[in-house]
């Protein structure tokens, strides 16, 4: 019995894309004056050629910074180097960019006061860990009915948590879940 080979064919082949480069570097830059600045060299406005034969003369590259700017903004440096410098920037504001977690507790319309206790017990936890807090009412077949059940329940785990945090969004009904938005107060870290 022969085994049956699949097929590998998916299509025709297209070549690998190259990423087009961030900035104008030498001469692919356009403008006929530039500002140029950089280590050892004098700042100022310089026509585009000169501005070349000054990063050539410190065998670096004329780099357009701000293309935007009348004149641009060009910079004599290390191309790769200053990419680098870049990617190590945008590490940096990305690792120190705070992500907003945001906690959920779920509630029913005939929530016991014991539950009620616990899940208030989790809630200033999260709160005081800096976390956000989404206190929902889930209402289940003809529970719909008692909308004021859980908006009251909300409002009093909101009255419960003043001290912690401040209600960043009131009770709010979205289809069969009515929800209310809790944010750690400044003072609560």
């Amino acid at each position: 019995m022969a085994l049956k080979r699949r097929s590998t064919n998916r299509g025709p082949r297209l070549p690998f894309k190259k990423k087009e480069a961030e900035h104008r570097i030498n001469e692919f830059i356009t403008a006929t004056e530039v500002r140029v600045t950089g280590e050892n060299v004098e700042q100022g406005i310089y026509p585009l050629a000169e501005a070349r034969k000054m990063a050539e003369a410190q065998e670096l590259d004329l780099v357009e910074i701000s293309p935007n700017a009348q004149p641009p903004v060009c910079r004599i440096v290390d191309y790769s180097k200053f990419l680098y410098e870049q990617k190590k920037k945008q590490k940096a504001i990305k690792a120190n960019a705070k992500q907003t977690v945001i906690k959920e507790i779920r509630f029913g319309p005939n929530t016991d006061d014991h539950d009620f206790q616990f899940k208030l017990k989790n809630a200033k936890g999260f709160l005081e860990n800096g976390e956000k807090v989404r206190a929902y009412v889930h209402f289940r077949g003809r529970a719909i009915v008692y909308k004021e059940r859980g908006e009251i329940l909300l409002l009093k785990f909101a009255q419960a948590l003043e001290d912690f945090a401040k209600v960043e969004l009131m009770p709010k009904l979205e289809g069969k879940r009515m929800f209310l938005t809790l944010a750690p107060k400044a003072s609560a870290k």
